[in-house]
């Protein structure tokens, strides 16, 4: 049984809805034919039929009550939003052309970030396939969509969806998914989708007059928390489940990014993200491609990633938040809210060689001890970045690093985050220095939601009055506003910057100690007399040197190495429309390199012939 309307062929389709407190539910058809067809009660809640004459594209909705009539929580598709009826889709009619795709290993992910609405002006999964090749040039390996769950409108990031099964119409509905998938897969491209199990949004919400999908056990940023503990808890593991094996099975996803799991609240005595994980690698033996599941979270806890074996969920990755923040606040100066934890060098560097830097210390920002070790995990276990749609489009005026850093910092960034030992994550626009901001934005229908956001927005940034009121999130124009200039690719130095991430990305392929792979062959460390973070990667014979400085000044260094190392790349060079540079071409013992402000270097060790 498959919750939802699952099509069997030869216009019969097969219905499963889990409402455990009513009394009676049925389906009712819309069309083509309107009729009525009662759901027989199976065990824990479900109620089920199998009808004739409902083919593809017919409409219904289920009716829980003489007077109250809802769309399907587990709708395939909703063509007229999320008031709307649910419609029946049949997944086998799509003709895939993957079928070589054997996917991409983790560790070899580069992860581009994108929102299909704003990647491009038409803003649908077409038109992201049109850019596919210019990412594969690039050197990206991996697409991470932000949610495609059905949401209110057509204007909104995704994390307010409301029918996690459902592709968003405005973007271009099932098939425009999969055709998508299909063509990165052709590219080389793995596909990462965002999804939400923390929350539902407010608008379209009807999973309450079904059953207890939320408890009053745990409140969340959203409101009451989704239940994965309490009773009836069962009916709302499966439907997440089953979400989670819909994406790979049905869409061929190579891997789910799990938003906010910090907000996931299970104390039950197996853990839903652990139940996924199970069930995901089931799937994986029969699907043949890996299935990653990959964790956002704020807890700084690697029982996240831990082995079963050893007490952990044994997610394949997450994300490394205190990379962003020692890396951000370093390139900015910036001290507020979280970032107060952050802001010396040693904290880049002790993210570096251990994957936190809180890892059981005492956080400022926090008022407690936060996180715990992560230094026994390979390093590709770990996401990080110096951008993405959090950070970036959290700020009140959705300033990119573009508009807080000079044209040097961002080269800085870039070969901080591409030359790390962890998964780098780019966030779209990044890798030419897109100057458009990317803002909040949603299109809700309800006005007293729509105030309410509004009001909502004032609240958070009520400390930024001088900058003025935030931009309205319900505004066309402040979608538009976020739309990628893709003109852009073409000038100057954001050509340049495009072509020094290209390069970045290829010294990451072409050598070894470069990799990000099971061990941790890293030493960094800081030189607090001279202001600059060296690290050394090595993996078998290949050895490299990066050199980093962040301050606003020129530093001489003198590295303590052996050997001789050849320069390979350096981000001051005039080439990459730097202010010039003297570090030798040849780096060896007791000879002195001199970096420019914000600026690095990086080497290579020669082996002998």
């Amino acid at each position: 049984m498959i919750v939802g309307a699952h099509y069997l062929g030869q216009g019969r389709c097969q219905f499963a809805v889990w409402a455990p407190l009513r009394a009676a539910v049925s389906i009712e058809i819309i069309e083509p034919e309107p009729r009525q067809i009662a759901l027989t009660a199976e065990p824990e809640g479900y109620w089920t039929a199998t009808a004739d004459q409902v083919p593809p594209g017919a409409l219904y909705q289920i009716r829980l009550a003489e007077d109250l009539t809802r769309p399907d929580p587990a709708s395939r598709y909703q063509p007229q939003g999320v008031h709307g009826p649910s419609q029946v889709i049949d997944q086998g009619d799509y003709s895939w052309g993957d079928a070589a795709w054997q996917g991409v290993p983790l560790q070899d992910y580069i992860i581009y970030e994108l929102h299909v609405g704003s990647f491009t002006p038409a803003g649908t999964f077409a038109a992201v396939i049109d850019r596919l090749p210019k990412l594969k040039e690039l050197g990206i390996t991996a697409v991470e969509l932000m949610p495609v769950a059905q949401f209110p409108g057509d204007r909104n990031w995704g994390y307010d969806g409301v029918y996690p099964f459902a592709v968003q119409d405005s973007y271009g509905g099932p098939n425009g998914l999969k055709r998508l998938v299909d063509a990165c897969h052709q590219q080389g491209l793995a596909v990462v989708m965002d999804v939400v199990y923390n929350h539902f949004g407010p608008e379209g919400n009807y999973t309450s007059d079904f059953g207890p999908y939320f408890t009053e056990r745990y409140n969340t940023p959203w409101g009451a928390g989704i239940n994965f503990d309490d009773a009836y808890c069962d009916g709302v593991r499966r439907f997440v489940t089953d979400n989670v094996l819909m994406w790979f099975r049905d869409y061929h996803i190579d891997a789910l990014r799990l938003d906010a799991i910090h907000a996931i609240y299970d104390f039950g005595a197996s853990h839903i993200l652990a139940d996924v994980k199970a069930a995901t690698s089931v799937l994986e033996k029969t699907r043949g491609v890996p299935c990653y599941l990959i964790a956002e979270s704020d807890l700084n806890d690697v029982r996240v990633i831990n082995p079963p074996e050893q007490g952990g969920h044994g997610l394949d990755a997450q994300w490394s938040d205190d990379f962003h923040h020692s890396l951000h606040t370093l390139l900015t100066g910036e001290t507020l809210g979280y970032y107060q934890d952050f802001g010396s060098p040693a904290d880049l560097v002790k993210v570096l060689q251990r994957g936190y830097v809180f890892d059981g210390n005492y956080s400022r920002f926090r008022k407690r001890r936060h996180g715990n070790d992560p230094s026994q995990r390979p390093p590709y276990q770990f996401v990080v970045c110096s951008q993405n749609h959090d950070q970036v489009g959290n700020r009140m005026l959705g300033e990119r690093l573009t508009a807080l850093v000079d044209f040097e910092a961002l080269k800085l960034a870039a070969g901080a985050t591409l030359l790390s030992p962890y998964i780098p994550l780019l966030f779209m626009g990044e890798e030419y220095g897109e100057t458009a901001p990317f803002l909040y934005f949603v299109s809700h229908g309800d006005p007293d939601l729509v105030r309410a956001v509004r009001e909502g927005r004032k609240r958070e940034f009520a400390d930024f009055h001088d900058l003025g009121e935030p931009p309205d999130a319900e505004s066309p124009a402040t979608f538009n506003q976020s739309t990628l200039n893709w003109d852009l690719l073409n000038q100057g130095k954001h050509r340049r910057l495009w072509e020094f991430y290209q390069r970045l990305m290829q010294l990451r392929r072409q050598m070894p100690a470069l990799a990000c792979g099971q061990e941790r062959n890293l030493e960094a460390k800081y030189d607090e007399s001279q202001g600059v973070i060296t690290v050394r990667r090595w993996q078998g014979s290949s050895q490299v040197l990066l050199l980093m400085n962040f301050q606003p000044e020129s530093v001489s260094y003198l590295p303590v190495l052996d050997g001789q190392w050849q320069q390979r790349l350096n981000s001051a060079d005039e080439s990459w429309f730097g202010p010039g540079s003297e570090a030798p071409a040849t780096l060896e013992t007791a000879k002195m390199t001199v970096l420019p402000p914000q600026s690095f270097v990086l080497y290579e060790h020669l082996t002998a012939p």
